[in-house]
């Protein structure tokens, strides 16, 4: 089954993913969904130093928005705002400094936020690909504490400042990878993933971002929730942490503004929020989050079983 998966997943992704796959689906987009002012409303936009994150942060930016970008490097982070600010002419961009594989800092930052202010769209766009199985000081495997419990805490923790504004917004930027995935419980730090395969691991990540989507647009109606998958775009990340991937197809790429088009979408244009909250998102429509006769789908009560188990773990690092 897994070889039917990533057979099916390595066709779809040559004629989607790819910069042709965008110039071809780009034809049915209307220009004037993006001819939106942000003036008056705020962003957080993770990992906004660099790749789609950024072009996300560029493009509220000139639309008059103020950007939150969390970073989780001080130097790159000001270097980018710096260079945001130029772009743009908007100097309402401010930089926080957070590292989302360390649950305590998360849980803390948006507590923090949630207190001082509000906010009507949060991306959640920073993500890693680890290719060693790394366990952190809090015992967690580096990509899950990062990908998955990171994105939970920083979610869940801004859900009171997104609720006290008007048409709320939380896009999460997956992966296509995660089609090649069915939903695991049994074991978050990747003990029994021998040999350990990053990608693997990258990808289990992006399915739990699905079903955590799914989950959050039932829990919190006020909220429209949204995942997307940005399609392979030459970016910093994927350069260094899929060396091999990127040679072979780096001709093929999209560019991170192709990449962030649809993340932008989703966080500025009314009409993204006429599709039900909790949708996967490609290339500015919605798409199916399983490969036909892949057995990728989980139960109802498999899905409550991870809410259950990241708010466990999510508890268990209150500061």
């Amino acid at each position: 089954m897994s070889f039917y998966r990533n057979a099916v997943w390595m066709a779809k992704g040559i004629t989607e993913y790819t910069k042709s796959g965008f110039e071809s689906a780009s034809k049915s987009f209307n220009p004037s969904d993006l001819e939106v002012s942000c003036k008056g409303r705020s962003y957080m936009i993770t990992g906004a130093n660099s790749g789609i994150g950024k072009s996300v942060a560029c493009q509220v930016a000139k639309r008059g928005g103020t950007v939150h970008m969390v970073v989780r490097n001080p130097k790159s982070g000001e270097a980018a705002r710096e260079e945001l600010v130029k772009e743009t002419g908007n100097e309402d961009i401010h930089v926080h400094i957070l590292d989302l594989s360390k649950p305590r800092d998360v849980y803390k930052f948006g507590k923090s936020f949630s207190e001082s202010g509000s906010l009507n769209v949060l991306v959640n766009n920073a993500g890693c690909m680890v290719n060693t199985r790394e366990i952190n000081e809090d015992g967690l495997e580096a990509n899950f504490a990062t990908n998955t419990l990171g994105t939970h805490i920083l979610t869940r923790t801004l859900i009171p400042a997104l609720e006290r504004t008007e048409k709320p917004r939380v896009v999460i930027v997956s992966s296509g990878g995660m089609l090649v995935q069915t939903l695991n419980l049994d074991d978050f730090n990747f003990e029994k993933l021998k040999p350990f395969d990053g990608t693997m691991a990258y990808a289990q990540n992006k399915r739990q971002q699905i079903v955590m989507a799914e989950e959050y647009a039932k829990q919190y109606p006020k909220v429209h929730f949204a995942t997307m998958h940005p399609g392979w775009a030459d970016t910093p990340a994927v350069k260094s942490s899929m060396p091999d991937f990127y040679e072979k197809v780096k001709s093929k790429l999209r560019t991170p503004e192709q990449g962030a088009d649809t993340a932008i979408w989703l966080a500025i244009c009314d009409k993204a929020l006429e599709h039900p909250s909790g949708e996967f998102f490609q290339d500015r429509k919605p798409v199916a989050k399983h490969l036909p006769l892949a057995w990728t789908k989980s139960s109802k009560e498999e899905q409550e079983t991870l809410m259950k188990r990241l708010d466990e773990l999510m508890e268990k690092f209150k500061p």
